[in-house]
């Protein structure tokens, strides 16, 4: 019974582990896109650059 609940604690605390890990590699990545995204210019300052066409105006 105690070897059960010991081993049920251990899966749990790794599981814990994971998903914390593995969100923070996550936020890290998007963090990291939003700096590359802000240091090279992003495309949205650019609308055309996506193919849309530019409005003329006389």
């Amino acid at each position: 019974m105690v070897r059960t609940k010991t081993l049920l604690i251990v899966i749990a605390a790794i599981l814990a582990a994971a998903s914390t890990g593995i969100w923070f590699l996550i936020s890290e990545k998007q963090e990291a896109q939003e700096r590359r995204a802000k240091f090279f210019g992003s495309s949205n300052d650019h609308p055309t650059s996506g193919g849309e066409k530019m409005k003329v105006e006389w």
